[in-house]
C-alpha cells in the first residue's frame, strides 16, 4: 500500500531511525548467541530486543506502512517463546531475525525512495528468503513453537548475503548541503584564528615581562603611570585572549561535530559481516572492538571501510582455523578477532588481529614463486619480514581454487593501495600458531591537537598529549639502575627508562639525574618512562604532515608552528615505546651528523642507520668538536651553513688536530651550484651533496664511497 504523500518526508526520517535501531538489535542478537551469559544479562537483552522491535512496529504502523509493521510483528512472535524463558538464542533463530531485519530495512528504504507501490507482499518475500534451503530441525521446532514464522527458517548465508550495511543516509531535511572543500576552508580559517590567539597570548607575556622590568627600576613617580597602564592592558589582553580561546574552541568543536563521526559507525556493522562469513565457512569467530568512540573525518571513514572489510574477511577465511582444529591445538573453539583504534595527535593507529594459525613464510615463499609473483632468485634474498610482505603483492593468494571469498589474488594488495593513497602505511606481524596482526598508520588533518612541549638540551620537541599518561620527577628510591638500562617503579610495574636525548642521538646514554622530569608515555598498550630536561607546557597546535622526503623517518609524525613561528617537530609515541637495545660498545661503523636543523639530522640518521651505521648527532660545530674529544667516528656528515660555526670552519678545526686530520667529512648544503661545491671541496671536504640529493637517497652511497677512498672501515 503506498504511503500518504503528506507523510513522505517523515518516512525518510524513519528510514534513518530504522537503520540505527536495527543496528542495535543486530548487536544484541550477536550477543545472545554467545555462550556464558548470566540469566540477568539474558533477560535484559530480550527485554531490550522486544522494546526495539515494538518501536519499529509502532512507528511503521503510524506512518501507514503496514507491510513493515507486519514484518516487525512476526519477528516479535519468533522472539516471544525465548523471551518468556531467557536462554542462549539458537543460531537458526538468530538467522531468522537477522534476515527479517534485512528485509525490513530494504523495504523501509524503498518506501523512503518513493518505491513502496512496487514492493511485493512481505509474506512472499519472507518465504522467498529461505525457499532454497530446508530449516534445520532445531530451528523448525523453535519456530513452530513461536507460531509466527513457522514456515520460515534461514540457511547459512551465501556470499551475496555477507555484506556490510551502507553508511546511514542523511535525512532529506537534515540541513544545508555544502561541499567538503567549503568545510575544509572554514577549518583552515579556524586554524589561522588559533594561531592568532597563540600570538595574543605571547604578546600578553611580553607585556608582563616589560612590567616586571619597570618594577625593578624602583617605584619611581615617573614610571607609575606607565606601570599602571601596562598592568591594565595586560589584564585586558589576558581576558581577551581567554575569550578568543573559548570562541576558537567552540568553532572547532562545532566543525568537528559536522565533519566527523564515531568510528563505531563503520565498525559495528562489521560484527554482522564476521558472524555471517564465519557461518558460511563453518567457523566460529567473535569480533571485539577497542576505541570505537574515537571520532574521525567522515571521508576518511568511508575510505577505510573497504580496507577493514578486506582485513576481517581475510582473517576469518585464511587466519582462523575450524573449531575442531582449534580445540586440537588447545585453543577455544571460537576464534578471537580484535580491532583496536587509537588516535595520537594527527596520527590514527588501526590494528586488526586474530588468534589463528598465523602466516607460514615458507608457504608464502613457495606460493609466490608458483604464482609468478616473484622469482626464486628474488625470494632467496628476502628476509622473513620481506617474505611476509609478499602477501600484499597483486596476484598473491594462498587459495588454490577460487571461492566466493578468496582465491583471485586481490584483497590485501587493494588494502595496501588504499592505505598508501591516504598517505598511510600498513605492516604485518605474525607468529605461527598464535595469530597475525595488521597495523595501519594514517594521518588525520582536521583540527588541532593538544601537544606537550618538552626540551632536550637546547631542542624543543612535541609529544601528543593523548600519549602522555603522567609526569613525575626522578627519585633514586623509585629507580632501578642496571648495566645497560634503567627502570622506573611505577604503579607496581617496572617501566623501561628512555632518555629522549639519547633516543634522538643528541647525547650519550646516561641514567636520569635526581629531580629530572619523567613522562609516562604509552602507545599500543606499551609504556615507558621518558626522560626530558624540562617540560615547557601544553599547547593546542595544528600538526601538519612532514614533507614527502622525510615522511618515512620513524621518529617524527609531523610538525607544528609555535606562537613566534618556530617549527616544532612532533615525536611518534609508538617509536618511543619500541624496544631498542642501547649498546655501549663501539659498533663496526660510526657516523657523526652535524646540522642545526633537527629535521635534517633526523633524515640523515634514518638513512645511515638503514645502512648499518651507529649514528650520533650534534646541533652545532662546537658540540661536534666536544663529541670528537671523547668518541671516535668513521665519517662526519656536516651542514655547510650553520650559525655558530659553519662546515668549512669545522673542517679547518678537524684538519688541525692529528687525530682527526684524515677523518672523512661530507658537506651537505642547500646550495647546488658548482661554485659552492668547489668551495667545499677546496676547504678539505671529501664529498659534497646538495640536500636535494640527500632527500633522493644519495647520502649512504656517498658515505661508503668516501670511506672507501679514505681507507676507512667501509
Amino acid at each position: 500500500m503506498p504511503v500518504d504523500p503528506m507523510l513522505q518526508g517523515l518516512v525518510a526520517g524513519f528510514a534513518v531511525e530504522a537503520q540505527e535501531v536495527v543496528q542495535k538489535v543486530t548487536m544484541d542478537l550477536l550477543e545472545l548467541e554467545r555462550e556464558g551469559l548470566e540469566t540477568d544479562a539474558l533477560t535484559k537483552l530480550y527485554v531490550r530486543l522486544g522494546r526495539h522491535l515494538h518501536t519499529l512496529k509502532g512507528s511503521a504502523a503510524s506512518l501507514g506502512m503496514q507491510d513493515l509493521s507486519d514484518i516487525a510483528h512476526k519477528l516479535e512472535d519468533a522472539l516471544a517463546p525465548l523471551k518468556a524463558n531467557p536462554q542462549k538464542m539458537p543460531r537458526p533463530v538468530v538467522d531468522i531475525l537477522l534476515h527479517g531485519l534485512d528485509l525490513f530495512l530494504l523495504r523501509a528504504q524503498a518506501h523512503a525512495d518513493g518505491r513502496g507501490e512496487a514492493l511485493p507482499d512481505p509474506a512472499a518475500a519472507l518465504a522467498q528468503l529461505v525457499a532454497d534451503a530446508p530449516p534445520p530441525e532445531e530451528a523448525a521446532a523453535m519456530v513452530a513453537a513461536s507460531g509466527g514464522l513457522a514456515a520460515v527458517a534461514a540457511p547459512a548465508p551465501s556470499a551475496e548475503t555477507v555484506s556490510v550495511p551502507d553508511a546511514l543516509p542523511e535525512s532529506a531535511d537534515a540541513g544545508w548541503r555544502v561541499s567538503s572543500w567549503q568545510v575544509t576552508a572554514l577549518m583552515r580559517e579556524v586554524e589561522r584564528l588559533r594561531e592568532v590567539r597563540l600570538r595574543v597570548e605571547e604578546r600578553g607575556r611580553e607585556l608582563e615581562r616589560v612590567a616586571v622590568l619597570l618594577a625593578k627600576q624602583g617605584l619611581l613617580a615617573e614610571t607609575a603611570e606607565a606601570r599602571t597602564a601596562l598592568s591594565g592592558t595586560a589584564r585586558s589582553l589576558r581576558t581577551d585572549g581567554e575569550e578568543t580561546s573559548d570562541i576558537v574552541d567552540a568553532l572547532e568543536d562545532g566543525l568537528k561535530a559536522i565533519t566527523t563521526r564515531p568510528v563505531r559507525t563503520i565498525l559495528d556493522p562489521l560484527q554482522r559481516m564476521v558472524r555471517d562469513l564465519s557461518r558460511q565457512l563453518g567457523k566460529e569467530a567473535r569480533l571485539s572492538v577497542v576505541g570505537a568512540e574515537v571520532s574521525l573525518d567522515r571521508r576518511l571513514l568511508e575510505k577505510l571501510q573497504g580496507s577493514l572489510v578486506h582485513l576481517l574477511r581475510n582473517a576469518v577465511d585464511h587466519g582462523l582455523e575450524l573449531p575442531a582444529d582449534r580445540e586440537r591445538a588447545g585453543k577455544h573453539h571460537e576464534g578471537a578477532l580484535t580491532l583496536r583504534v587509537e588516535q595520537q595527535g594527527n596520527l590514527l593507529y588501526l590494528e586488526a588481529s586474530d588468534d589463528g594459525a598465523g602466516i607460514d613464510v615458507e608457504v608464502v615463499r613457495r606460493l609466490a614463486e608458483q604464482r609468478g609473483v616473484v622469482t626464486a632468485e628474488e625470494t632467496a634474498r628476502l628476509n622473513e619480514n620481506q617474505l611476509r610482505d609478499l602477501i600484499f603483492r597483486s596476484g598473491f593468494s594462498t587459495r588454490t581454487d577460487v571461492t566466493d571469498t578468496s582465491g583471485r589474488g586481490v584483497g590485501l594488495d587493494a588494502v595496501r593501495a588504499s592505505v598508501e593513497a591516504l598517505q598511510g602505511r600498513i605492516e604485518v606481524a605474525s607468529t605461527p600458531g598464535q595469530g597475525t596482526r595488521f597495523m595501519l598508520t594514517l594521518p588525520t588533518d582536521l583540527g588541532s591537537s593538544p601537544v606537550l612541549v618538552v626540551r632536550v638540551l637546547e631542542q624543543l620537541v612535541g609529544l601528543p598529549m593523548l600519549a602522555v599518561e603522567a609526569t613525575q620527577l626522578a627519585r633514586a628510591e623509585s629507580l632501578r639502575l642496571g648495566k645497560r638500562r634503567a627502570h622506573l617503579e611505577y604503579q607496581g610495574q617496572l617501566l623501561s627508562v628512555v632518555d629522549l636525548g639519547a633516543r634522538l642521538g643528541l647525547r650519550a646514554l646516561a641514567p636520569p639525574a635526581e629531580g629530572q622530569p619523567l613522562l609516562i608515555v604509552q602507545s599500543g598498550g606499551k609504556r615507558v618512562a621518558l626522560v626530558v630536561d624540562a617540560v615547557v607546557g601544553d599547547r593546542d597546535l595544528v600538526i601538519r604532515p612532514l614533507p614527502s622526503e622525510v615522511r618515512d623517518v620513524p621518529a617524527w609524525q609531523g610538525a607544528a608552528t609555535l606562537s613566534r613561528g618556530e617549527l616544532l617537530l612532533i615525536c611518534r609515541p609508538d617509536w618511543l615505546v619500541t624496544e631498542t637495545v642501547q649498546v655501549q660498545v663501539s659498533a663496526q661503523r660510526r657516523a657523526l651528523v652535524v646540522d642545526d636543523s633537527l629535521t635534517a639530522r633526523a633524515l640523515h640518521r634514518a638513512m645511515l642507520e638503514a645502512g648499518g651505521f651507529t649514528v650520533h648527532l650534534a646541533a652545532s660545530g662546537a658540540r661536534a668538536l666536544d663529541r670528537l674529544q671523547s668518541d671516535t667516528y668513521d665519517v662526519v656528515i656536516c651542514d655547510l651553513d650553520m650559525e655558530e660555526m659553519d662546515g668549512i670552519q669545522l673542517i679547518a678545526k678537524l684538519r688541525e688536530r692529528p687525530e682527526t686530520a684524515s677523518l672523512p667529512v661530507i658537506l651537505v648544503s642547500a646550495h647546488d651550484s658548482s661554485v659552492a661545491r668547489e668551495r667545499g671541496l677546496k676547504a678539505g671536504a671529501d664529498g659534497y651533496l646538495s640536500k636535494r640529493e640527500c632527500a633522493a637517497g644519495r647520502l649512504l652511497a656517498e658515505v661508503l664511497d668516501v670511506m672507501s677512498r679514505r681507507g676507512s672501515r667501509a
